[in-house]
């Protein structure tokens, strides 16, 4: 039996506009499910490792929802050893992105359905799991202000939810203010002054499809760190459309480490988001459980 858990509100109603052809396929095909709605991640997290605790041959837990309903159910997932299957219905959608999964909801449910798996790291620190990428710094403002902001929810009505982070960069630049940083990496440690962010990620982009490390692979027990140092704001502006593509792996600004235990602290206090969930908590310690979690993808 499968389990799906509905965020009804993604995407500005799209999760539940995906459950109801979701279900009416499951439903057409005769699979076995149940299915639990939730509207924060706190309610996730206990529902669905209360419903996974129960006497059943469970075959995986289906998200419809964004990245931030992803993330509350990892904790249950990881603990029951139970693959985790996407329906991408939120804005970024960088889970699905990062596992190849397609947008169309039923081509991501005939995924699910082939029953292949992939073995996926997962970023542990203090304060919880993350799948995709904990972003420090600039790039975790940028998606607490497009959270918060009203474009964003013009933008998901259109079904153009990436352009959202495009505008909060560009809102985010005029108030935000870069200090130092020190890295440690796999215990090496170097200190970056004018930091604008840090990047741990476990797939290749983030916010909606940004390149931030191109070279990330969510199974190879590896965590790669993008910190960006020492530029102008008209040479972060500039950046943002090379993360595009990729392309700002050559910039002198640019630097990219690649371990499996790293610490972050920043001179003043940033934030951090982990899957685009709130994970602030002073001084950063990060390490990478490998194959910690099994993702159904093609």
């Amino acid at each position: 039996m499968y389990l799906f858990v509905i965020n009804k509100k993604s995407g500005n109603g799209n999760g539940y506009r995906t459950w109801i052809k979701i279900r009416a396929a499951l439903d057409a095909r005769l699979i076995r499910y149940r299915h639990v709605f939730t509207e924060s991640a706190g309610q996730a997290e206990d529902v669905v490792a209360a419903t996974l605790s129960e006497p059943e041959h469970w075959l995986g837990v289906a998200v419809i929802g964004g990245d931030g309903t992803i993330h509350s159910v990892l904790p249950a997932l990881k603990e029951f050893g139970i693959p985790l299957a996407v329906i991408p219905a939120g804005s970024g959608n960088d889970t699905a992105r990062g596992f190849g999964i397609p947008h169309d909801p039923l081509s991501a449910l005939d995924i699910m359905l082939a029953g292949r798996t992939r073995a996926a790291d997962l970023i542990a620190t203090a304060n919880g799991l993350t799948l995709t990428a904990l972003a420090i710094g600039f790039d975790a403002q940028v998606a607490e202000n497009v959270n918060a902001s009203l474009y964003k929810k013009v933008c998901n009505f259109f079904r153009v939810g990436r352009a959202a982070y495009l505008v909060g960069i560009l809102h985010t630049l005029l108030t935000f203010r870069p200090c130092g940083v020190t890295v440690a990496c796999d215990g090496v440690t170097g200190a970056y002054p004018n930091a604008w962010l840090t990047a741990i990620s476990n797939v290749s982009s983030y916010g909606g499809g940004l390149q931030i490390c191109p070279d990330a692979h969510p199974g190879d027990g590896q965590l790669d760190i993008c910190i960006v140092h020492g530029c102008s704001r008209l040479q972060l502006l500039r950046l943002f459309p090379t993360v595009l593509t990729g392309k700002h792996v050559n910039l002198p600004f640019v630097t990219f480490l690649r371990g499996q235990a790293i610490s972050v602290e920043f001179d003043q206090h940033r934030l951090a988001l982990g899957d685009g969930e709130n994970l602030s908590a002073g001084p950063l310690d990060i390490t990478v459980e490998p194959n910690a979690l099994r993702v159904y993808a093609a």
